[in-house]
């Protein structure tokens, strides 16, 4: 049977991309049977203007690195060249625009975005737009509480299955929950490494490309995290 593309956007500040990203990049697109899968590195994510956030530049670059190796993987870089665009909502109001009709829309997002997804801009709406895949977190409780019922009836929770069975996009776009990926990193762990000249740990956590670019370049030399 003919289907449409499948299309997967996976957003955030990449700062840097980490191994745990690629593996929940290459999972979700193999149990959801994606086609293209695009990291939409933001310039600054909304949530996150408190903290210094590395260069645009040398975030696509990393993700440059990063995905070089799997031609599935691919990034967009929509919001680094509209830097007035920093919201998810508009982000995929636009791809949904460009896309109409020609693929069936995904967005990627982790349990901790999850848990503060009340607080992003028009919240409601955005989990109206596309398909959804919410990946867990080792320790991270996923609370589907409390959600409006227009959104609760959407909620698909696929944890402890090895692979999606969802319906045909006409059938309404849904919220899949899945513990597919059970991989931990932290990227404040990465920077912390990287200030402290860890390197052996550093080379763990990131792929080698990576972690060169990041010495390279005295990335995170002066982080200041608690």
């Amino acid at each position: 049977m003919n289907r449409k593309k499948r299309i997967a956007f996976y957003g955030g500040t990449f700062d840097p991309v980490h191994l745990g990203h690629l593996a929940v990049a290459k999972v979700v697109s193999r149990i959801f049977e994606i086609d293209e899968l695009l990291f939409v590195p933001a310039w600054v994510a909304p949530h996150k203007r408190m903290r210094e956030v590395t260069p645009a530049i040398h975030r696509y670059a990393m993700l440059a690195l990063g995905t070089q190796d799997d031609r599935q993987l691919k990034i967009s870089r929509f919001e680094l060249e509209a830097p007035d665009r920093s919201y998810t909502v508009e982000t995929l109001a636009h791809f949904e625009a460009d896309l109409a009709g020609t693929a069936e829309l995904f967005f990627v997002m982790g349990a901790d975005s999850w848990s503060e997804i009340r607080t992003w801009r028009e919240w409601e709406r955005l989990l109206m737009m596309t398909n959804h895949i919410v990946v867990t977190r080792p320790g991270f409780e996923i609370d589907l509480r409390s959600m409006p019922p227009e959104i609760a009836a959407r909620i698909v929770d696929m944890r402890g299955a090895a692979s999606s069975s969802h319906g045909a996009s006409n059938e309404g776009k849904k919220i899949f929950i899945s513990d597919a990926v059970q991989v931990e990193i932290s990227a404040t762990e990465i920077r912390r490494c990287a200030r402290e000249k860890q390197f052996g740990q550093l080379e763990k956590l990131v792929p080698a490309a990576v972690a060169d670019y990041i010495l390279k370049y005295e990335l995170y030399r002066e982080t200041n995290e608690s």
